[in-house]
């Protein structure tokens, strides 16, 4: 099978010690679209996201078969570079995590990381990127005060910023307003839907509502397994499979 977009996955199986949590997995990810990953608890959606910036190397007795393509280079070749794969990948995770310096510092973080020292290219990146997250206009006079001061539906929309900061191709949020208000829950997702202008979104979330009104494309995952994926106006309005229907309408959680 070829590749014609960013990221595409190929018969990919990953194991925690002895259980199984994906299996034979082979789908491609639309650029500059909002592809949401669903399915209930235990499916395998955060490992899918995870492997493709092969953040599953973190966990204990992961083993990995088969191909994820990020760019035509398949980043489990032990030959890859990791960094410049993860470079490539902002993420979003569901609860924040921003790191114990400033909002500044928070944002300039990998900049600075990647080389940027001029400060007036500092300060203009850190501008763009808290207005990109729509946090520019809520901070922009205390730019200098700890990051951990922020609201927690402020601090995930720093850490959106501090991950666009490093211009990435893709977006990559594990369930992002798990663990926000209504309100903080609403500006990631009118983020999200500005921001797939310019990036892949891929999306973890075990809220239909939300994969409705946020997803081009839908992923379906049930036990590890693919069950079905395709355009998102096709697969909650009449989807293929009974399980899924069976999943949107609730009659399996």
């Amino acid at each position: 099978m070829g590749c014609e977009t960013q990221i595409c996955v190929r018969d990919l199986s990953v194991w925690y010690g002895d259980m199984r949590a994906l299996n034979g997995i082979s789908l491609d990810i639309p650029d500059r679209k909002i592809t949401a990953i669903i399915g209930p608890s235990g499916c395998g959606k955060s490992t899918l996201l995870r492997s493709f910036n092969r953040l599953l190397d973190f966990d204990e007795d992961v083993r990995v078969e088969g191909q994820v393509i990020v760019d035509g280079e398949n980043v489990y070749d032990p030959s890859t570079e990791v960094t410049h794969i993860r470079k490539k990948m902002g993420l979003l995770s569901q609860r924040p995590h921003p790191l114990p310096m400033s909002i500044y510092d928070n944002v300039a973080y990998g900049p600075r990381v990647h080389g940027v020292r001029d400060r007036r290219r500092l300060d203009a990146l850190v501008k763009k990127h808290l207005q990109e997250s729509s946090l520019w206009g809520e901070v922009k006079d205390r730019l200098n005060t700890p990051a951990s001061k922020l609201s927690i539906g402020q601090q995930q929309r720093l850490c959106l910023a501090r991950g666009l900061a490093v211009e990435p191709a893709t977006i990559l949020a594990d369930e992002p307003s798990s663990a926000l208000d209504p309100a903080s829950s609403q500006r990631i997702e009118q983020r999200f839907m500005e921001l797939r202008r310019h990036y892949t979104i891929v999306i973890v979330t075990h809220i239909l509502r939300q994969a409705r009104r946020l997803a081009d494309r839908v992923v379906f995952l049930y036990l590890g397994e693919l069950v079905e994926e395709g355009p998102a106006e096709e697969v909650f309005g009449n989807p293929r499979e009974k399980l899924t229907q069976d999943y949107i309408s609730g009659a399996i959680s």
